[in-house]
């Protein structure tokens, strides 16, 4: 197993390019099973997600190939409708394969995704939506079965806002018969690219990136080629590892208006962020500001960047008070956060984070994956050196983080354990 070693205390600083999204490059995956054909992905990322995703896609009879960050997926011989516990125990997303599944080939048979470290993200509100679309379900013995002839439109207000649950069913509306509206959708960006793809395939879809959204099924898809949208997520690490070190970093290939809540709050704090020809540069102040936030669905503040955030404030002066509304486990990180010399206290759903003079390096363990950036960036803004353990659940959803860091001028490497 591997860790991370981390001398900090050094201004990051220099050029830095974003990778692609993997909350996006996942279900542009999956949605290739509904159109036969060779489609042609681009600016993948090379993250374990990922490949999980294409062992996913080959045990359902796709052929997957991959050159640099371009992917071609034949998805013209899919004909297993069985996604097992083996492969979905490993992500979450694997879930998404039953509606294309269903839409495609009239049945699916895929495993319950079982719990997760940061809550449990319940997938009720994909299944009640497919079933008000006729599909036949039955949970048994961990999984669950659906079939339909062919699916049909119908109108799905989610209880709550679902980025999963929008994802999964604008997917088996795109070949369902009649008009699907889904109410109180997820307006993440990273629906409105899989709209796009789904749309490149013949898909008809209006309101993407807004809470309603309006498919028209077709018969048929066809295969398509797309460039996937650059990590947001991603992005906005650099932006607060910048800020951290107190350096002045360049980010090429984000998408800056797709973190308006968290550049808002980062210039609160007192972080200089300009965007001049696509390139944004961040350059951290003398001393941090306390800043208060409360995660939202987008295009509120992103419980993906909770943790990151609460590392910058763990340094600020004065006291910030941070209120998780998304997940109810995201606060693993604050034990470990502990661990630096931080002053945090948790009530509720809700942190205090009193920032200190400094941070002390010390060893400490990721417990999810945005847990991981919070701990490697606290490290890099302490004295001394920090060791970051279990840094596997940093390989899901961050490629080559510490090489990017270092190619800034920060003090990291990979060591196995």
């Amino acid at each position: 197993m591997d860790k991370l070693i981390i001398h900090g205390g050094k201004k990051l600083a220099g050029e830095v390019t974003v990778s692609g999204s993997k909350n996006a490059s996942l279900p542009i995956f999956v949605s290739t099973i509904l159109a036969p054909g060779v489609h042609e992905i681009s600016n993948v990322p090379f993250l374990r997600d990922i490949n999980t995703t294409i062992k996913v896609l080959e045990t359902l009879g796709a052929r997957v190939e991959g050159n640099g960050n371009v992917v071609r997926i034949d998805t013209s011989r899919v004909d297993n409708h069985e996604a097992t516990y083996e492969l979905v125990k490993t992500m979450r997303a694997s879930v998404l394969v039953l509606g294309p599944l269903l839409a495609r080939l009239g049945k699916a048979r895929v495993s319950l995704p079982g719990g997760c470290a940061i809550g449990a993200r319940p997938i009720n509100l994909h299944l009640k939506g497919l079933a008000a679309m006729g599909a036949d379900i039955n949970l048994t013995h961990g999984y669950v079965e659906a079939r339909a002839k062919r699916l049909k439109g119908a109108r799905i207000n989610f209880d709550v806002s679902t980025v999963g649950g929008t994802e999964h069913l604008m997917m088996a509306a795109a070949l369902a018969k009649g008009e699907t509206i889904l109410e109180n959708a997820a307006r993440e960006p990273e629906i409105t690219d899989l709209a796009a793809v789904l749309t490149g395939m013949g898909a008809r879809i209006e309101g993407a990136g807004t809470d309603t959204i309006r498919i028209t099924g077709v018969k048929e898809l066809g295969p398509v080629s797309h460039r996937v949208m650059p990590d947001r997520i991603e992005a906005g690490t650099f932006m607060i590892a910048a800020a951290i070190t107190g350096g002045d970093v360049r980010i090429h290939g984000m998408q800056l208006e797709h973190l308006d809540a968290l550049v808002f709050k980062l210039q609160d704090a007192g972080v200089e962020i300009t965007n001049k020809d696509n390139v944004v540069r961040v350059r951290g102040p003398r001393k941090i500001k306390s800043v208060n936030i409360k995660t939202r669905p987008y295009p509120g503040f992103p419980t993906d960047m909770q943790a990151q955030f609460m590392a910058l404030m763990c340094i600020a002066d004065g006291a910030s008070v941070i209120s998780e509304n998304i997940f109810e486990n995201r606060f693993m990180h604050v034990s470990e956060l502990l661990r630096f010399g931080a002053d945090i206290v948790i009530e509720g759903n809700s942190a205090t984070v009193k920032g200190v003079k400094r941070l002390s390096g010390a060893p400490v363990m990721a417990t999810d994956l945005r847990a991981s950036a919070s701990l490697i960036l606290a490290g890099l803004a302490a004295d001394n050196t920090t060791e970051v353990s279990r840094i596997y659940h940093l390989d899901r959803g961050y490629e080559s983080i510490e090489k990017k860091l270092a190619g800034l001028g920060a003090d990291i490497q990979r060591v196995k354990e």
